[in-house]
C-alpha cells in the first residue's frame, strides 16, 4: 500500500471545468451543474484503495449532512482502468450503491481532470467556495488504516462548517494520504 501525499493545490485556485459520465446514471456531467450554492467538495477516490475503504462512510455521511446546506458533492474516480479493472465504471456503479453514494461518481477516462486538479491519491478532496475558488485541500482527518485514530472526518467538518457559518476556512491544512492514482 503506496502512501502517497496530496499536491496541495494553491488555495484560490479556479475550479477546473470538467464534463464525465456518471456511472451510476450513465448521464455526462458537467461542473456547471453540479456547483452548490455554498461550496462544492470534490472527493478523487476509487473502488479499491485500502485508504479510500476505510474513509468511505465518513466521506458518505459527511456528504448527506452537509447536502441540505447548499453543498453539493461528487467522486471521481481516475485510475487506469487496464491494469486496475476493479475500477472499472462497472464496479464504481456498483461501489456507489453499495455505499450509497447520494451524489455522481463519475469516470475520469483521459486522466486530465485528476491532471487539472493535481490529484495524486486516493482519497484526495477538494473544496471550492461559491465562486468555484479553491478553500480546502487534503485530509479527511488523521486517520489511516492501522493507525488506530477513529475516522470522524474533524478536518473536512471544520472546512464546510466554517464556511457554513460565514467564517474563513483555516489555511493551516494537512494533505491527504492515500494510494496513488494509477496513471495509465
Amino acid at each position: 500500500m503506496a502512501r502517497t501525499p496530496s499536491n496541495m493545490l494553491a488555495l484560490g485556485t479556479k475550479a477546473s471545468e470538467f464534463e464525465l459520465i456518471d456511472t451510476v446514471t450513465g448521464k455526462d456531467i458537467n461542473l456547471s451543474s453540479l456547483k452548490g450554492e455554498r461550496a462544492t467538495v470534490i472527493y478523487f477516490i476509487c473502488n479499491h484503495c485500502p485508504f479510500v475503504l476505510h474513509t468511505i462512510e465518513e466521506l458518505v455521511d459527511i456528504a448527506k449532512v452537509y447536502d441540505d446546506f447548499g453543498f453539493s458533492f461528487v467522486a471521481i474516480s481516475s485510475n487506469d482502468i487496464v491494469n486496475y479493472p476493479e475500477d472499472s465504471p462497472e464496479n464504481m456503479k456498483k461501489f456507489a450503491r453499495k455505499n450509497d453514494f447520494q451524489f455522481p461518481y463519475l469516470f475520469d477516462e483521459t486522466q486530465d481532470v485528476a491532471r487539472a486538479y493535481k490529484a495524486a491519491c486516493t482519497p484526495d478532496i477538494f473544496v471550492f467556495d461559491r465562486g468555484l475558488e479553491l478553500v480546502y485541500r487534503g485530509q479527511l482527518d488523521d486517520s489511516r488504516p492501522g493507525n488506530g485514530i477513529p475516522v470522524t472526518g474533524k478536518d473536512l467538518r471544520r472546512a464546510l462548517q466554517n464556511i457554513l457559518d460565514g467564517k474563513a476556512v483555516d489555511e493551516v491544512q494537512k494533505p491527504s494520504i492515500g494510494c496513488n492514482i494509477k496513471w495509465k
